[in-house]
């Protein structure tokens, strides 16, 4: 399984970013995909998680009013819709896959790139 991140950016405080994961696999209907961020110096965090079936699993409670995850199967590509972007949200943003939804990132076999997300004026 291979996954590419994209999307990221530089935008102002109140900007909207959608970033995109990109899922080569024959099989991306059996993975559930993930979204982390790690910003400088701080641990990789989980964002959002979503299955198939579009059961998503939500690790970042706070950000519920400003980010959205969705899944596209037949794109076999996973958004993640961010609004009202901080300052605070700026972060290496990672998608992954696994079978599962988990937070602790270390379980996770499958990983994209990483795209940068800078919130700044």
């Amino acid at each position: 399984v291979q996954l590419q991140a994209s999307g990221g950016g530089l935008v102002p405080p109140g900007g909207s970013l959608r970033l995109s994961c990109q899922v080569s696999s024959s099989m991306v209907s059996d993975y559930v995909i993930a979204w982390f961020r790690q910003a400088p110096g701080k641990e990789r965090e989980a964002v959002y998680c979503i299955r198939s079936d579009g059961h998503i699993t939500t690790y970042q409670d706070s950000e519920k009013a400003r980010f959205t995850i969705s899944r596209d199967n037949a794109k076999s590509t996973v958004y993640l819709q961010m609004t009202d972007l901080k300052p605070e949200d700026t972060a290496l943003y990672y998608c992954a896959a696994d079978l599962v939804c988990m937070k602790n990132p270390v379980l996770y076999d499958y990983w994209g790139q990483g795209t940068q997300v800078t919130v700044s004026s």
